[in-house]
């Protein structure tokens, strides 16, 4: 595998993908309304496509995906992140598609080689973006339970936030400002559903993120078993 900046970048970008997708998969069959179960595919489908081509600019997608260890994965540590309840997956969604949008604009306004893929997938992020706003108005507007639980997945994840801000080699990103701008977006939205924006740590010691250096939480190491099994069991099987 090159370490080449761009297969740097692409890498991270990927994972992301590849992994939040599997993550939302694990909906199927769970959703709280069918609509929402719909949604929720689409989505993880919308960023198995970024995946695919992302990875595929590194090497053998499909090898990529169920052939590495855990170690080797650059995805942010914040999209491995069990799904929890429903209010749970929709803060990760709304952390992760509100700083997704923001990428895929800056990199979209350039020339660099990632400004097809995130001219096409801005679209499709905006409406991830937009379906997790939505979802945290209604919950964190809601009932008394709706808004705790809100509030809690919001609070629990917060301390993964910082990561998406490190810089990346083979992005040319101003990360600070583009942190600001996410920061902002956020706050907005969680005050615009009459959540308190959460005051633990992002970034130091007590913040978490290294999953760019392949150093993941514990239940991505479950996550992968299960989602490389069937390869791993039946290696060079075609379908």
């Amino acid at each position: 595998m090159s370490s080449a900046p761009v297969h740097t970048a692409a890498l991270a970008l990927g994972d992301d993908a590849l992994v939040l997708s599997h993550r939302l998969g694990e909906w199927a069959g769970h959703a709280p309304v069918l609509e929402e179960e719909v949604a929720l595919a689409n989505i993880a489908l919308d960023l198995l496509g970024q995946a695919r081509v992302l990875l595929s600019l590194v090497g053998d997608e499909d090898e990529l995906a169920y052939l590495r260890e855990e170690r080797e994965f650059r995805n942010l540590q914040l999209v491995e992140q069990p799904n929890g309840d429903f209010a749970h997956t929709i803060a990760r969604q709304l952390y992760f598609s509100g700083y997704q949008r923001l990428l895929y604009e800056a990199l979209a306004a350039g020339e660099g080689p990632f400004a097809g893929l995130a001219a096409k997938a801005v679209k499709e992020v905006a409406y991830h973006r937009d379906h997790a706003e939505h979802w945290v108005a209604r919950l964190g507007d809601g009932t008394a339970e709706s808004h705790e639980r809100m509030q809690a997945g919001c609070n629990a994840l917060w301390r993964f936030t910082g990561e998406m801000f490190q810089p990346v080699e083979g992005l040319d990103i101003e990360w600070e400002a583009l942190e600001s701008v996410w920061l902002e977006y956020v706050t907005g939205v969680l005050k615009q559903a009459t959540l308190t924006v959460p005051d633990g740590p992002r970034k130091g010691a007590w913040s978490a993120g290294a999953g760019r250096q392949g150093l993941h939480t514990e239940p991505f190491g479950r996550m992968l078993a299960e989602m490389q099994h069937l390869r791993r069991s039946h290696p060079g099987a075609s379908w």
